[in-house]
């Protein structure tokens, strides 16, 4: 069985070199191969690992069969709902990962269906509390809003609004003529129909967008 060895250490080279040490000694023992070593020696709040997407994309080419990491928290990236995604992919794939040492982690031995199990219960905690975050965070800028006061981003944007922006009159017209003459599909109207939204940029008319217009300025009777 080919093992793909994944170290993340945020201190030195000789910490990830120590470590190597041991998982290759582990893999003798369990008559393992090793396939590559897969070393990022990164701040585990760095969303950029090298090594560790590399091990990915060689993971999609079914270069290995297990994947070997010291402990969760060095194989863990953005937090457990991102982390179990990670393991389902490898699953997904066919491919078997464990924890060096902490050996109830892992997808080879009796606690896979346990693991999996509080990793999901985990990350649903996770999904609630960003959640409630991002309504929290909706409120306070609708509350903005409300007062007559524009919002600004903490990347320097100004927001007026919420939601789709509106829709140009000139724009409506130009999709009810396309409706009216019942030649081009919802895709080919998309494709033709441009808009500008704010600080000029510009956006296709979406299917959706076109449905809407068809309910509200057709089939409720409305001929504008």
């Amino acid at each position: 069985m080919k093992v793909a060895m994944y170290l993340r250490v945020s201190t030195t080279k000789q910490e990830a070199e120590n470590q190597e040490l041991q998982l290759k000694e582990y893999c003798k023992k369990s008559n393992w191969e090793v396939y590559k070593v897969y070393p990022d020696i990164i701040s585990g709040k760095e969303e950029s690992r090298p090594q560790y997407d590399e091990m990915f994309l060689e993971a999609h080419q079914k270069k290995f069969d297990v994947v070997l990491f010291w402990s969760f928290d060095r194989f863990a990236r953005s937090g457990t709902l991102f982390t179990l995604q990670k393991l389902k992919e490898l699953e997904n794939l066919g491919i078997n990962w464990h924890s060096y040492t902490e050996p109830y982690i892992s997808s080879v031995g009796p606690w896979k269906d346990v693991v999996i199990s509080i990793f999901a219960t985990v990350a649903k905690l996770e999904r609630e509390h960003i959640s409630e975050r991002t309504k929290a965070g909706l409120d306070r800028i609708k509350e903005t809003l409300k007062e007559g006061k524009g919002y600004t981003s903490k990347s320097g944007n100004k927001i007026t609004q919420l939601g789709r922006p509106t829709i140009p009159e000139e724009t409506i017209k130009q999709v009810l003529d396309y409706l009216k003459e019942g030649k081009l599909s919802y895709t080919q109207i998309s494709e033709k129909v441009i808009y500008k939204i704010k600080h000029g940029a510009e956006r296709h008319i979406s299917p959706a967008q076109i449905t809407q217009i068809k309910k509200k300025h057709l089939e409720n009777g409305s001929q504008k």
